[in-house]
């Protein structure tokens, strides 16, 4: 690894957009307005208030974004919270990246996706949707299958309305966990809205979000003909340091923070039953 991914960034805070509640997403530039440093979507970074804490976080722009990189926070703990009370201007320290990221340069490449979230597990995904619709000319279609509790728990629903569903080439479908008062759209559980959906075959999924999610999302893939090989999920609230030298993310013989924090699910069978 390199030195320069332990060496914190000073970073200002230029937007903070209140996504939901308790989600806002924070943009960030360097001291000289510019962007802080490269990454791979589905990367993470260590974002830090000093003095209170520090915590591992998903970049959720895309790397064809050069002027700025953005992180999605949940209002969950002390940290987050100092977080959600900053102000546009203020100065945080960010390291990174860290991780894997997902393969958009090699298998993922002219593949057919599918992407399935629940909740904030939107904002890991984000990075990776932003990026293909990008480079639209390299990846095939796109679908986009995301739920959340209400339609005000929905990460990035302007960005999805104004800009994901008027790409040509990107089918959104949106659901809600129960029924809502001026929600016209799908109401279930993310899990039967796919199996409902019923998506081609030949689809890559990437997915995330709750693990109850995932686990049922991931059964009724199966039900419905998906092999392991064919989806990918991200397990960066596992990751601690992000050096591997804690060893607060080891599962059995993997490190996420090393390993991962990307895995295809056939990788994550040989990870002890216990996880």
């Amino acid at each position: 690894m390199e030195k320069e991914t332990l060496i914190p960034r000073i970073g200002v805070v230029t937007d903070i957009r209140q996504d939901t509640p308790d989600v806002k997403t924070f943009r960030v530039v360097g001291t000289d307005g510019k962007k802080l440093f490269e990454h791979i979507p589905g990367q993470c970074a260590m974002v830090s208030v000093p003095g209170v804490g520090e915590g591992m976080f998903s970049i959720t722009s895309s790397p064809t974004n050069t002027e700025y990189m953005e992180f999605s926070i949940k209002k969950c703990g002390c940290l987050t919270s100092w977080l959600h009370m900053i102000e546009p201007e203020q100065q945080v320290t960010v390291r990174g990246p860290y991780g894997n990221g997902f393969p958009v340069e090699t298998a993922l490449k002219g593949k057919d996706l599918l992407f399935i979230a629940g909740g904030i597990g939107l904002a890991p995904l984000r990075s990776v949707i932003n990026y293909v619709r990008d480079k639209r000319e390299n990846y095939g279609s796109i679908q986009i299958v995301y739920g959340s509790r209400s339609k005000d728990d929905l990460v990035d629903y302007q960005e999805i309305l104004n800009e994901w569903m008027k790409d040509e080439g990107v089918e959104v479908n949106l659901t809600i966990d129960n029924p809502q008062e001026g929600w016209d759209g799908h109401v279930g559980f993310v899990p039967n809205y796919v199996k409902e959906l019923q998506p081609d075959l030949n689809k890559t999924v990437l997915m995330c979000g709750p693990p109850i999610m995932i686990k049922f999302t991931l059964a009724g893939l199966k039900e419905l003909g998906f092999s392991e090989t064919q989806v990918y999920t991200t397990m960066e609230l596992r990751m601690k340091c992000g050096v591997g030298k804690c060893g607060r993310c080891n599962i059995g013989d993997k490190y996420v923070c090393k390993d991962g924090p990307v895995f295809r699910f056939d990788e994550l069978d040989e990870l002890p039953n216990e996880y």
